[in-house]
């Protein structure tokens, strides 16, 4: 059933309504968007009358949002997102020939991908390039997504998951670390502080179970959620981190951090390339695959060639 266009809020109205619901105050709205306060006011009433709820309330003097208001505040921000998102996409492309929008998990993309683009736009120079930080699966064609590395199992509505590589996490440490605790064995992690992910609690007793090492806490330590964190923790000498290789290649080829034992866990989880049905075909989509593909193939640094402290 088709809805008339004329029922729906125009984006001024809702940009009227996020400013004031931010500020809570119907004047500093109106300065910051350099209106009168009786056309905030209007615009407010006028979308209250749309809507059919009321969205403010004046309580002891003061403007504060209803229930339905404070509601209705978080889809009204998504969609000013969405629409300037569209906007400043659009104008980045205005001058390429296509626009490739890639979500990536936030530490791969500033670890990993982000030193290595420069190489994929020397090859691909009328192509401008669009990334997001995303955690988990989302309806890509919902967020105008074309393709996005994800890491767990290849399952994911809506698009196919295309195998990139296995995930290869070992325990590193800063030099000073090592030295201060005589980190020769992988035994002696054992009394070494530890740093986890929060999203890996069993990393570390999965390592030393595999190992064949006995560690009655192997829980003990300080917790992060992401992966940077812990890069950048460990090399400040906070502990020792389990990280994926590919994360840390240069940081060990600059010797800020050493691997302390070359043996990887085995995890069930993997990195794949999803790409949603309808854009398996473009242009753009089928260049980064492409890519990507060979520069997994072609690392900087293999895991074979670390320096380790263990001999």
């Amino acid at each position: 059933m088709h809805t008339s266009r004329r029922n729906f809020p125009s984006i001024n109205t809702l940009s009227a309504f996020e400013c004031a619901a931010r500020h809570l105050n119907f004047t500093r709205a109106a300065e910051e968007m350099n209106l009168t306060q009786s056309a905030i006011s209007r615009q407010i009433r006028d979308l209250e009358l749309q809507l059919g709820v009321t969205l403010f309330e004046r309580v002891r003097k003061r403007v504060v949002l209803t229930e339905a208001g404070a509601r209705f505040l978080a889809d009204a921000r998504y969609l000013i997102e969405q629409t300037e998102g569209l906007v400043y996409r659009t104008m980045a492309a205005a001058k390429a020939e296509a626009m490739l929008s890639i979500a990536t998990l936030p530490t791969f993309g500033s670890h990993w991908l982000a030193p290595r683009l420069p190489d994929f736009l020397a090859e691909n120079p009328d192509l401008a390039i669009n990334i997001e930080s995303r955690w988990s699966p989302f309806a890509m064609q919902d967020q105008f997504i074309d393709v996005a590395v994800h890491f767990g199992r290849p399952i994911w509505a809506g698009a196919t998951c295309h195998p990139l590589c296995a995930e290869m996490m070992v325990p590193v440490a800063a030099p000073s670390l090592v030295k201060l605790h005589r980190l020769n064995s992988a035994q002696k992690l054992v009394n070494t502080p530890l740093l986890h992910l929060q999203t890996r609690q069993t990393g570390w007793r999965d390592w030393f179970e595999q190992q064949g090492i006995e560690n009655k806490e192997p829980f003990k330590g300080h917790r992060f959620d992401q992966f940077s964190m812990i890069i950048e923790a460990a090399s400040a000498g906070m502990g020792a981190g389990l990280l994926p290789f590919y994360l840390i290649e240069q940081q060990v080829m600059q010797g800020s951090l050493k691997v302390i034992d070359p043996t990887p866990l085995n995890t069930e989880d993997a990195y794949f390339l999803a790409i949603p049905d309808d854009k398996a075909e473009k242009p753009g989509v089928v260049a980064f695959t492409k890519w990507i593909r060979k520069q997994i193939k072609n690392p900087v640094m293999h895991l074979d060639e670390v320096d380790s402290p263990i001999a």
